[in-house]
């Protein structure tokens, strides 16, 4: 890509696609295709292969999804299947049918299995079964990681995948009922800081282990591999670092500034009891994140307090 390629960046306002502007923009590249939901629906095929046959961006990166917690997840499987699979049907195939030179789809860490030996390597994929409770929205990824692995193959085309770890960092959602662990501790903890509550209750046991990764340092990664990747397989990109939910609870809460106790509701779900994977793939490319979680967290919540203001 140089700095007059035409590129979309698909779900620009959210956590990975505003991380992917930010990072273009850094590197000069100005001539970037942006559209809000409300200009362009990616579940809609007929409009999407509109913009694609009308705009001919020629680099593609596919940060678009409908995304959720665990709770939101598990109690609206179908519509997070159904409207995954035609994010990723739709763009991959317009992309395809309007000449586009390459194209990265961004995956999930969910897609892999429950019981998968850990680290998680990129060939554990379809091996056992998915996390049920967000077993909708994984099938769709992983439809989405299989189609650019055909495209590749059959059709030679450049469309090359990546399946990050938990991703936190400016502009993450924090919506009560949809945020994932990190927006949602930073929340939880700010509105506790503010009433003055004495005690924080957080779901499940906090034993299970995490691994995170802040969105600027994934969108390095991703520009790397529009650079230097082309294989069919997809590829990890992760931290390579653990901390249990208790831990992160912690350090969330001392982002915040919250001094009060922590205490875990049992009787909720823990989801996977670990996930980390092995990103030696990226790392090969010559790809560190720069980013520790404190530090992460620390403009997580400063992003997140300035909008509350």
């Amino acid at each position: 890509m140089n700095n007059n390629s035409k590129i979309y960046v698909a779900g620009h306002t959210g956590l990975v696609g505003s991380a992917l502007v930010r990072a273009l923009r850094r590197r000069g590249h100005d001539n970037l295709l942006l559209r809000t939901h409300a200009d362009l629906d990616l579940c809609d095929q007929a409009a999407t292969r509109q913009f694609f046959a009308n705009e001919r961006p020629e680099y593609v990166l596919v940060a678009a999804a409908r995304v959720g917690g665990i709770l939101v997840n598990s109690r609206n499987q179908a519509e997070f299947l159904l409207q995954n699979l035609q994010i990723a049907g739709n763009v991959i195939e317009s992309a395809h049918k309007g000449g586009a030179k390459k194209l990265l789809f961004l995956g999930s860490s969910c897609v892999y299995p429950r019981g998968a030996a850990q680290p998680i390597t990129e060939d554990a994929l379809l091996t056992g079964a998915l996390e049920p409770s967000n077993e909708g929205y994984a099938i769709a990824k992983i439809a989405g990681l299989k189609l650019c692995e055909y495209y590749n193959r059959q059709h030679g085309a450049d469309f090359i995948s990546a399946m990050p770890c938990n991703l936190y960092g400016p502009n993450d959602n924090f919506d009560p009922d949809g945020s994932h662990l990190i927006p949602a501790l930073l929340r939880r903890f700010h509105e506790a800081k503010l009433s003055g509550a004495s005690c924080v209750t957080l779901w499940g046991s906090g034993t299970p282990l995490r691994e995170f990764l802040y969105a600027d340092d994934l969108a390095e990664a991703c520009l790397l591999l529009m650079e230097k990747y082309s294989g069919a397989q997809t590829v990890n990109i992760g931290s390579g670092d653990e901390h249990s939910v208790a831990e992160t609870a912690r350090l969330a809460a001392r982002a915040v500034g919250y001094t009060g106790a922590l205490a875990f509701d049992r009787e909720n779900p823990d989801g996977m009891p670990r996930k980390l994977m092995d990103s030696g793939r990226m790392r090969a490319l010559g790809w560190r994140p720069q980013t520790s979680l404190q530090e992460g967290l620390r403009r997580a919540y400063e992003h997140y307090a300035g909008a509350c203001l």
